[in-house]
């Protein structure tokens, strides 16, 4: 199933909106043939499985399935996988999870109802991490957002006086670009925008689009600033901000330059309502994913929020040794361990010097 996991990883960002599946199938203990769902619209990964199978000249009835997620039991872009499973004459099959879409559920029982030997719950864990953009979209009206962020050994995101390129390695800071190529937009905070003056674009080549850039900050900048968003990304570039901020007459010129600012409610505890405009990227601009680059004050607060599903963490081996300096996250004031937001590590790499730590949260 683990084999399944990394399969599946294949199809992420190009299976979007769809789930992404790893299916592979087992005979005397040997992989012999491997699938996974490429991309949005093409077959799933149970039928590039049996595409495999046919390739190898394996029989699949002489094999046991395993998949990711339950297969499909109906009919959309392409037929149900439950019924290619059991047309190949497969007996036996292993579920990492069940289908979270309750149009497509109901793969394993057609398969149990047509004898079909079904064990499910397999590396659980795994198969609902490798899918949690998936379930964010079915049960959200959320884009799946991705924190990034950047730091050393001691938790520092830039110097006492602000300085902070470069953090990361030049590995590291590619991989920062391949993350923008595939979001909708990439969030800053307004403390982010004034200091680092960010263009907020993916510098791969081949790049067809570019993401929005959406700032979050309480004080808009004067029209005629020098901020690249503002010279050069105006028609791209929005600015979450209270309501009366964005009512007033500063807000107007921004807008007359071809810039979108949104007025945003703020919560019981003083906080923009962030889940209202990241609803807004999603609906609007059909954004599915969004990534956050910080700084620690933002990332904190849509991780408080449950508004982030994920954070990537790069960690670089330097030390600061300075408490004035900027740290990784602030705002909170906990007097005990147990109050701590709590986090869990889904994956560790090497990138360069750096290592990165991709992290999810408990809930």
């Amino acid at each position: 199933m683990k084999e399944a996991v990394a399969l599946a990883r294949h199809g992420r960002w190009a299976a979007a909106p769809n789930p992404c599946v790893g299916a592979l199938l087992v005979k005397d203990g040997q992989i012999v043939a491997r699938g996974w769902h490429t991309a949005y619209g093409k077959p799933h990964a149970e039928v590039e499985c049996l595409r495999d199978a046919d390739r190898n000249g394996v029989n699949p009835a002489e094999c046991t399935l395993v998949v990711t997620l339950e297969p499909c039991n109906h009919t959309g872009k392409t037929p149900p996988c439950s019924h290619a499973v059991l047309k190949a004459g497969i007996k036996h099959v292993v579920i990492g999870m069940m289908d979270p879409n309750p149009v497509a559920q109901g793969g394993a029982q057609y398969l149990r109802d047509h004898g079909v030997l079904v064990e499910a719950g397999v590396c659980e864990q795994d198969c609902n991490d490798v899918i949690a953009d998936f379930i964010t979209w079915k049960k959200t009206p959320l884009p799946y957002t991705i924190i990034k962020l950047a730091s050393t050994l001691d938790g520092r995101i830039a110097t006492r006086t602000g300085h902070s390129r470069w953090i990361s390695g030049e590995k590291s800071r590619t991989r920062v670009h391949e993350l923008r190529s595939h979001a909708g937009a990439v969030i800053v905070g307004g403390n982010t925008f004034r200091k680092d003056n960010p263009q907020l674009t993916c510098r791969l080549s081949g790049v067809r689009g570019q993401p929005l850039a959406v700032v979050v900050t309480s004080e808009l900048p004067e029209a005629d600033s020098s901020m690249y968003l503002l010279r050069e990304r105006a028609a791209e570039t929005i600015f979450w901000t209270p309501k009366p901020v964005a009512e007033s007459a500063k807000a107007d010129v921004l807008r007359n330059m071809g810039v979108r600012v949104k007025g945003l409610d703020r919560n019981c505890k003083g906080r923009l309502d962030l889940r209202t405009g990241l609803a807004a990227l999603r609906n609007e601009e059909d954004c599915y994913y969004t990534l956050c680059e910080g700084g620690g004050m933002l990332a904190l607060s849509l991780l408080e929020m449950q508004l982030a599903q994920e954070l990537e963490l790069h960690m670089a081996p330097k030390l600061l040794g300075d408490a004035q300096a900027a740290p990784l996250f602030d705002g909170r004031t906990p007097s005990t361990m147990d109050q701590a937001l709590g986090l869990r590590i889904c994956d560790v790499t090497r990138s360069g010097e750096d290592v990165i730590m991709t992290l999810r949260t408990r809930n």
